[in-house]
């Protein structure tokens, strides 16, 4: 009999202890208290007041995830990013099970939630895709050692040729730069806002970027910029945790896209983290069929590790499907418009 209780943040933590569970940083609790502080951003309120949830099958706990509740428009809808997290192997059956024992869950406990989102392997029939913002399932991965010429090893032989190129030819100079970012933010948000007018995206607010160094801390949050005659070319934020690096955002001026700072910038932060002792970073998704809209991406990313790793892609589950049909057919017009 599958089940779904929500539990203290103690407990929520013992129990992924004890089920050997390794958390991504977005299910810990300054993950969660970044995004608090972001408008229309909360820890979901359930029965005990926390969103922490442990999925069992019987007394085996089967996984386990923190939801935040999102609120837009008008309507409110959770997410559980990176997770729900599985205890060992799963089944698409298991997923079925989750997502329809989750469904009953929060239809009872919250009846004003329209739909949740997690990240599933597999399309089950209780999920359907994104209504809204873009998600992956394939990913880069960049093994990180403390030599750099380990560090290059892995990488596709164009990845290496561009890295020695860019070591001889670009004139930036690149580092970690948290501490100057957490006294002066300002100087780093034009070359996001430079980067999302030509990219074709809406970049969040300064303030998210800086509560994200400063909330998230030093342990957990690193900025590297790459500078040219003292003026910022491109930078980017990483997130660090139980040994794995990501690259959350990254963000570079359009004059400097053909002077290989980029390919610098990312080689250095490698250099630094992989000194440091982390083992992996990932470079957060690429393109694929599942996702085509990231192609783009895929030439710059792929040169820097020989595979491509696959993720769960987020998943919409409809909980008032009357409500959150509506959704999806205001949407598909607007989208006409």
């Amino acid at each position: 009999m599958i089940s779904a209780e929500e539990v203290t943040r103690e407990e929520f933590d013992e129990i992924a202890r004890k089920s050997n569970i390794s958390l991504p940083i977005e299910q810990s609790t300054y993950w969660i208290k970044y995004q608090s502080h972001i408008s229309g951003r909360s820890q979901w309120r359930g029965q005990e007041g926390g969103g922490n949830l442990i999925f069992r099958n019987g007394d085996r706990v089967m996984a386990l995830g923190v939801f935040l509740e999102f609120q837009t428009h008008g309507y409110r809808y959770l997410v559980c990013q990176h997770g729900p997290v599985w205890a060992g192997e799963y089944t698409v059956q298991d997923e079925e099970n989750l997502a329809r024992v989750l469904s009953g869950f929060v239809r009872k406990m919250d009846k004003s939630i329209v739909f949740a989102r997690i990240s599933l392997r597999d399309e089950i029939p209780q999920s359907a895709p994104l209504l809204s913002t873009v998600t992956y399932d394939s990913t880069v991965v960049v093994k990180l050692y403390k030599n750099p010429e380990e560090i290059l090893a892995e990488m596709k032989p164009r990845g290496r040729r561009d890295v020695r190129k860019a070591g001889r030819e670009c004139k930036a100079e690149c580092s970690d730069e948290t501490k100057l970012a957490y006294e002066d933010f300002s100087p780093y948000y034009p070359v996001m806002e430079e980067t999302a007018k030509r990219d074709g995206f809406v970049p969040m607010p300064s303030k998210n970027y800086e509560e994200m160094l400063t909330i998230l801390g030093y342990d957990h949050c690193r900025l590297f910029a790459a500078r040219e005659e003292g003026k910022i070319r491109a930078w980017s934020i990483i997130t660090l945790n139980s040994g794995l690096a990501v690259r959350y955002y990254a963000a570079m001026q359009s004059s400097a896209m053909r002077m290989h700072v980029t390919d610098k910038l990312l080689f250095t932060e490698c250099c630094v983290l992989g000194e440091q002792g982390i083992g992996r970073y990932d470079l957060m998704g690429i393109g694929s069929d599942f996702s085509p809209t990231l192609k783009g991406l895929n030439e710059f990313k792929t040169k820097f590790s020989k595979d491509v790793e696959k993720v769960p892609p987020s998943r919409d589950i409809p909980i008032h499907k009357t409500f959150y049909s509506a959704l999806r057919a205001a949407k598909k017009l607007k989208n006409k418009i």
